[in-house]
């Protein structure tokens, strides 16, 4: 009787020892897990913006589980399971972060406010420098998102959920979460919280691929220009209209992926017509505080009976595997491109062909200044990580497209 009274006063405590051994080591785990993620989100390891409210939202969602009515264990955060109409409507009245999980999360808005955003911090000048080389080194960085397919299916899991989970490897979050809800919807929670805290390893870990791929002498290469080539300065206006077109031509392409098409790609626009308070509410209040809640419903879906079905290993596994075969992919075409150009190039700059902007193009100029100080090369990683961020859109269009009418 006197456990009874205590456990109904501290439910928290209550509801971990009572649960079954593996629910509540899971639980443990979780905590101490958010708590790291924010360590290492305050320390630059990994992005702070996403991760600590991501791992505080770990944390709290494992501590806070209570006893409901119904002697089952819940929370007073979200249900992601809840899909009829009249019990999501009760349940957006007592969950507190229901509503901006259903009405955001769920439907994908929010990646697209994060596609927005980050559309308006992105300078196209630097593909139009080198459309070629830039669309070839983003080519072979989306590597992992074909080759992680037949893995994925090899290890038993069906086309759509291979195809969700290799999106991984294009390190962009608000794609995978698009592909997952349209292609995996029953997966699409663990295959998103999967997604985001792998895309702190471009920045904590593509450093260590770059320095076993690329030794010293190559990531030291300083790029001469062809002194028969005029560096062309392309003007805000046709900025304008190479975005506008490239919309129309995805969206007329691969409509069902529109909405991403438009949130980049007016992002860009917004930025090029000099709509200057525009861009400073994109770029500000709408991809910071986009970017605050995304972390945030990610660590609160991270609750433990819910990320205990048995593919999320698997998903684990095929996450960090995707990830590293578009690394290597691309440098793969950094080298090609070394060789094509007679040595004129630095193969260092392929990884930032995975198109997490601009992350990949800075950990680039990063690992080549530590060789050598005076070699330049975040234009080119910008153009490549540029490009990278339309071809996963493009393949995102076509998986989503095309792999519903494979039977």
């Amino acid at each position: 009787m006197e456990t009874e009274v205590i456990g109904k006063l501290f439910q928290g405590f209550y509801t971990l020892a009572t649960s079954e051994p593996i629910i509540g080591f899971t639980r443990a785990g979780l905590i101490v897990l958010g708590m790291l993620l924010i360590y290492l989100g305050k320390k630059g390891v990994l992005e702070a913006m996403l991760m600590i409210p991501m791992g505080l939202g770990m944390s709290t969602i494992n501590a806070g589980i209570m006893l409901m009515p119904d002697g089952s264990h819940g929370n007073l955060f979200v249900d992601p399971l809840i899909s009829d109409t009249e019990g999501l409507m009760n349940i957006m009245q007592i969950d507190f972060l229901q509503p901006i999980y259903t009405l955001t999360f769920s439907n994908g808005l929010i990646a697209c406010f994060v596609f927005m955003g980050i559309g308006t911090m992105l300078d196209v000048s630097y593909l139009m420098r080198m459309p070629l080389t830039s669309i070839f080194l983003a080519f072979c960085a989306e590597l992992g998102t074909f080759l992680t397919i037949p893995i994925a299916l090899a290890m038993g899991l069906d086309l759509k959920e291979s195809a969700s989970i290799a999106m991984v490897g294009g390190a962009d979050g608000p794609m995978v979460l698009f592909t997952s809800l349209t292609l995996a919807k029953h997966l699409f929670v663990p295959i998103t919280v999967v997604a985001y805290l792998y895309l702190g390893l471009t920045y904590g870990g593509y450093p260590y691929l770059i320095r076993l791929l690329v030794p010293a002498k190559l990531r030291g290469i300083k790029m001469t220009p062809d002194p028969n080539k005029v560096t062309r300065v392309y003007s805000a206006f046709s900025k304008l209209w190479l975005s506008v077109i490239l919309c129309v031509i995805l969206s007329l392409l691969f409509p069902v992926a529109s909405p991403l098409f438009f949130s980049l790609f007016i992002g860009i626009a917004v930025r090029e017509s000099g709509l200057t308070k525009i861009r400073e509410f994109i770029e500000g209040p709408l991809l910071y505080g986009s970017t605050f809640l995304l972390g945030l419903l990610l660590g609160i879906l991270c609750e433990a009976h819910l990320l205990l079905n048995p593919k999320i290993l698997l998903l684990l596994v095929l996450g960090i595997v995707s990830l590293f075969i578009s690394g290597v992919g691309g440098i793969m075409g950094g080298y090609i491109m070394y060789f094509i150009k007679k040595g004129n190039f630095n193969p260092t700059i392929g990884i930032a062909g995975v198109s997490c902007v601009p992350s990949t193009a800075k950990v680039v100029q990063k690992e080549v200044s530590k060789v050598n100080p005076s070699s330049l090369v975040l234009p080119e990683a910008l153009g490549a990580n540029i490009s990278g961020v339309i071809t996963t859109a493009i393949i995102t269009g076509l998986y989503v497209t095309l792999i519903p009418l494979l039977k």
